[in-house]
């Protein structure tokens, strides 16, 4: 997540894990799009991994995750393809995920071990889920596709009710000011380049309503196609309001997957949150 992916149009009704990104490292944008629709993600589900994977960032959010997970199970919020989620399979963790999108699950079931994650469909702002976890996660900015603070504030009550009394729940988010300071300059960010493609991003913000839009335009096969996706920000102190009213309380806030406290140069934090 490193910042968020993007999405045609009107913001999702199902929060799902597949949206170009939005929560974000200096040298990439955080690892995961998200794709505010179902729709959207079953058109572009087998594109997800070839336009938007970030290998080294998602060593480090598996390194991470996989160091507070304990002995699991986990469950990752908006799985999408499985990025984060094999990998931590393959450490020996029992993964579950929720996930709006079919197309995005066909992907995930697609590969190599996919077939041993237990995927619940639906909606992650109410939770559709009944077991409790030592780990719940959210990556890729995924949590702020969820169109309002009513629904984010749903979400972290429900991520309360499913933690194991020692778990942890951990999200990464773009820093407000960070946002604003990169719109601000004009000048679009490269989220990926091969010789095979060129994939850029122009975020605009919203101050009136806390929002802002992923505008991505992706060039590939002398065909450029432009997706769209909105986000629903929200400040560390909004967050940590938030979680205080579901019953959770900050453990740790980093300035990003590979580590090290928040800083003033810090793009993104990822921030763990646990029982009070």
């Amino acid at each position: 997540m490193s910042t968020f992916h993007d999405h045609p149009a009107p913001a999702p009704t199902a929060a799902t894990g597949t949206a170009p990104d939005d929560a974000g490292e200096p040298d990439s944008t955080p690892a995961q799009p998200q794709v505010p629709s179902p729709g959207y993600a079953d058109i572009h589900a087998d594109d997800y991994d070839r336009w938007f994977g970030k290998p080294g960032i998602t060593a480090a959010t598996v390194d991470t995750l996989a160091s507070l997970a304990g002995d699991g199970p986990v469950l990752e919020l908006g799985i999408g393809t499985g990025r984060v989620a094999l990998p931590l399979a393959a450490r020996g963790l029992d993964v579950h995920g929720v996930e709006a999108s079919a197309a995005m699950v066909a992907r995930l079931r697609s590969k190599p071990g996919g077939d041993r994650i237990h995927v619940t469909p639906g909606d992650f702002a109410d939770l559709p889920v009944a077991d409790t976890y030592s780990l719940v996660h959210v990556v890729g900015g995924t949590f702020f596709e969820l169109a309002g603070g009513d629904a984010q504030q749903r979400c972290l009550t429900a991520v309360a009710t499913h933690l194991e009394p020692t778990g942890v729940f951990v999200l990464d988010a773009h820093l407000p000011e960070a946002l604003a300071v990169a719109a601000a300059s004009g000048v679009p960010e490269v989220v990926s380049e091969t010789d095979e493609h060129l994939i850029l991003c122009h975020r605009r913000i919203d101050p009136s309503t806390q929002t802002y839009q992923s505008h991505y335009l992706i060039h590939e096969a002398d065909r450029t196609r432009h997706l769209r996706v909105r986000f629903r920000y929200a400040s560390p102190g909004e967050l940590d309001l938030m979680a205080e009213r579901a019953g959770l309380r900050l453990r740790q806030r980093l300035g990003s997957w590979r580590g090290g406290p928040l800083a003033p140069d810090s793009t993104y934090h990822v921030s763990v949150y646990e029982l009070r």
